[in-house]
């Protein structure tokens, strides 16, 4: 009798260690203990808030957190922060198949219309829990039109509902949706705790690990626990039931402590060819360039931090044996030679993002390193100036002025320099004089008994009114110092002679500069004449005093219609038996009204019917002969403004500018 594979009992699905070892409860949370407090707090008193924002890196355990809090609101004993765990609601969320707790991800369902779907499902109650929960995941890919789709619900939710938005990127969410909902920030999980952590799950699952390869995989993890999980679960893969430091940084592409400390002895020892030979090794190996350079200038930013600290210190992710070995390399370097490295690295590190040859960018930042590990600072350089093994050389003493010697046996030499007068203040250097113009005669100098170096005391010159000479002392009184305020001062320098023009000399020729435009605006036009009483204008006559253009055109601009009138002038008026008709431009359909010009003609007489017509690409017509009236009036406009000083000042600088028509905006 055959057995079928449906007899046979299916092993469980292997679940991964993030997952299998995911917190269930607040207390098992590990770090972020400030979004544990006020959470706990905020189900005991009831203040439960209808919308919440999670942001933080990778890994830190918002979703986790999420379920949490949907777990603690529907709980059967809830809300409660701490929930049961073997309710139906703790084992469904937990599995992720409640049906109160929607969880959507916002990187595939980011626009208005999941929006929308989701607006409709918050009106309904929920099916059997108390609340209905929605984990919006990478919130921040939500578009700013589903957002604004959600704002008027997120704000005023039915009592139910609870909104949980989880994003790594809180700076993406609008500010109208954050100031809506209570912002949770989480935190980097820290080194001694993440360590901890996996040593609990290594003891739970059997495994083997030391210290060493513990801080390996949570230095990978860099503050985030499914990271350093998800990397254990894979040194658990390759090296089974032990761990071992060194094949898990194999594993894991990470350079051991002993490779790096070779390129920092052969910047101890200058070895220029060692440095090279290991950039060599490394690209034989297929190492990437860029990644060793980063761990570089991390394991010489621990070197820095060991050389300041010393061992045992937090701020070195690393177990205590390697935080040892690095604080005895780092006692080594000073200070200043660690930042100096470390800047380096950090230059090269930026340069090999962007170079397309990588190894020779590699090659020349661990020389610098080499030639940065032979300099000496600016103390040890000043320091050593004066030899060594010698004593510095003892300072120069000033040279002054011999004393004249005493007539008596001289004095012996003192024992100590303490007993000497103290020594004069150093001169200045004598300046070049200049010759002056009329010098005085010199005066008679004291007798000095003068030096090699200084000048003679004779070439000095003397004061105007020099004080008598004091008598020798005798001898044996002591010898009385020089005091530099009896010389005489040195003779100013002479003021230039001034040149004075001779009284013949002509003043040069004054040219008047061309006023500006504001100085001719600013003056004011000279006081107009009365200009000559024009003759009286005859009354215009119906039939007489020329064509009917003409009369119309003279009524108009008498009327102060100058647009008009000048609209008359290019047209062609044609006089019929029964109308008038007026045929103008297109372009001058503006400024001709057919009741204005009705008008004009009953004042002139003409009762016809007047026919208005407008034509386009129509020619204007020859302007006729002005009647002597309006010529007049134009020549005396003309003769106003030529003899305004703004125009005349303006025909002075323009020699060859033409006034060829002068309109009055007044009328």
């Amino acid at each position: 009798m055959e057995s079928g594979a449906a007899d046979q009992p299916s092993k469980p699905a292997y679940q991964v260690i993030a997952r299998k070892y995911r917190p269930q409860s607040f207390s098992e949370l590990v770090s972020q203990a400030h979004v544990k407090t006020t959470l706990d707090n905020a189900i005991n008193q009831r203040r439960i808030a209808h919308g919440y924002i999670f942001s933080g890196q990778r890994g830190t355990g918002k979703t986790t957190v999420a379920r949490i809090m949907a777990r603690c609101l529907n709980c059967v004993n809830g809300p409660t922060a701490t929930p049961c765990g073997v309710c139906s609601s703790c084992l469904e969320i937990t599995a992720g198949g409640a049906v109160d707790v929607i969880e959507i991800d916002a990187a595939s369902n980011r626009g208005i219309n999941e929006m929308r779907e989701l607006r409709e499902s918050v009106r309904f109650r929920p099916a059997r829990d108390r609340y209905k929960v929605f984990i919006v995941d990478e919130a921040h890919q939500i578009t700013n039109e589903a957002f604004n789709a959600l704002l008027k619900t997120l704000e005023e939710p039915p009592e139910w509902a609870v909104f949980i938005l989880c994003t790594t990127e809180t700076h993406k969410i609008p500010t109208t949706i954050a100031s809506r909902c209570q912002q949770f920030t989480f935190r980097s999980v820290d080194f001694a705790e993440l360590v901890a952590r996996m040593s609990w799950i290594c003891e739970q699952e059997g495994i083997t690990a030391d210290a060493d390869a513990l801080a390996v995989l949570a230095q990978v993890g860099e503050g985030s626990v499914r990271d350093s999980l998800s990397a254990l679960d894979q040194a658990i893969a390759c090296c089974g039931t032990t761990l071992n430091a060194n094949e898990v940084r194999a594993l894991l592409g990470l350079f051991a402590l002993d490779g790096l400390d070779q390129v920092v002895e052969a910047v101890e020892r200058g070895a220029s060819t060692r440095v090279l030979e290991i950039v060599a090794e490394l690209e034989r190996s297929g190492a990437n360039l860029q990644h060793f350079c980063r761990e570089l200038s991390r394991h010489i930013r621990n070197l820095l931090v060991a050389r300041i600290t010393g061992a045992g210190t937090r701020l070195i992710a690393a177990s205590p044996s390697e935080q040892t070995k690095m604080a005895d390399v780092a006692k080594r370097f000073s200070e200043e030679d660690l930042t100096r490295y470390l800047q380096i690295v950090l230059d090269v590190f930026r340069d090999l993002q962007y170079s397309l040859q990588p190894r020779l960018h590699l090659e020349l930042g661990l020389l610098k390193l080499v030639h940065a590990g032979r300099l000496t600072s600016i103390e040890e350089a000043i320091a050593g100036m004066g030899g060594a093994g010698t004593a510095p050389a003892a300072p120069k003493a000033p040279q002054t002025p011999s004393r004249p010697a005493p007539s008596a046996a001289p004095v012996a030499a003192p024992a100590s320099f303490d007993d000497l007068p103290p020594w004069p203040t150093k001169t200045e250097p004598t300046k070049p004089q200049p010759k002056p113009v009329a010098p005085p005669p010199p005066a008679p100098a004291p007798s000095r008994v003068p030096t090699t170096d200084a000048p003679p005391w004779d070439a000095l010159p003397a004061k105007p009114a020099a004080p008598p000479v004091k008598a020798a002392p005798p001898a044996s009184a002591p010898v009385e110092p020089i005091s530099f305020d009896d010389l005489a001062p040195w003779p100013t320098k002479p003021e230039p002679v001034k040149a004075v023009p001779p009284p013949s000399a002509p003043p040069p020729a004054s040219f008047e500069p061309t006023p500006s435009w504001e100085e001719m605006s600013s003056t004011p036009p000279p006081v107009k004449t009365a200009p000559p009483p024009a003759a009286a204008k005859p009354a215009p006559v119906a039939g007489g005093g020329g064509t009917l253009k003409d009369r119309m055109y003279e009524a108009l601009v008498e009327a102060g219609l100058k647009f008009t009138a000048d609209a008359i002038e290019s047209a062609h008026v044609n006089e019929l038996a029964a109308e008038v008709e007026i045929v103008a431009p297109e372009e001058l359909q503006m400024s001709l009204n057919e009741k204005e010009v009705q008008q004009f003609l009953v004042k002139l007489g003409v009762t016809k019917r007047l026919r208005l017509r407008f034509e386009s690409g129509m020619a204007a017509a020859a302007p006729s002969a002005k009647p002597a009236a309006a010529a007049a009036r134009d020549e005396e406009v003309m003769q106003r403004a030529m003899a305004h000083p703004m125009v005349q000042r303006f025909q002075e600088t323009f020699k060859d500018s033409q006034i060829r028509q002068v309109r009055d905006l007044k009328e």
